[in-house]
């Protein structure tokens, strides 16, 4: 899956979370998914709590973050 592929399944929206970046279809925002991936979570335990992700909407969250911290670092 290419990188845009990825991103598309990404969305924001202010009346969804308040605009913050969500898994497309969901309300499960980018940053509580890299939350429980840094406490240690796996995409197996992801997955089987919030049925109907797949390991590519987690892929996703992990390319939008690095997409936006190189975003800031650029424009700094």
């Amino acid at each position: 899956m290419t990188d845009e592929q990825l991103l598309q399944r990404i969305t924001t929206d202010p009346a969804v979370m308040v605009g913050k970046p969500v898994i497309q279809g969901t309300r499960l925002t980018v940053d509580y998914i890299l939350n429980l991936l840094a406490h240690g979570a796996t995409y197996d335990e992801i997955l089987n709590e919030y049925h109907g992700l797949t390991i590519a909407d987690i892929q996703a969250c992990l390319l939008f973050a690095t997409k936006s911290l190189r975003l800031d670092t650029h424009n700094q």
